[in-house]
């Protein structure tokens, strides 16, 4: 999975600690991508982050941890 960020975000923080004290955690790998290093991500995500998608980049979450839409993301790929 990815999570889209900034460095000095809280919410962004929050967001990877979470993930990395997941129940499941060890289901899946997370990549942090800075959005402030490409053009491209910090016009697509702007404001919007953190946001935590799968690998083929389809959203899971954002701002917040989304249990539920996380719990039935990981469900599907059983």
């Amino acid at each position: 999975m990815r999570i889209y960020l900034r460095p000095y975000c809280h919410l962004c923080h929050d967001l990877v600690n979470q993930l990395e004290s997941w129940p499941e955690r060890q289901r899946f790998e997370l990549e942090l991508i800075d959005i402030d290093q490409d053009p491209t991500l910090e016009e697509r995500y702007g404001s919007l982050i953190p946001v935590l998608t799968d690998t083929d980049d389809h959203e899971i979450c954002h701002y917040f941890l989304d249990a539920p839409a996380l719990t039935a993301y990981l469900s599907k790929i059983r």
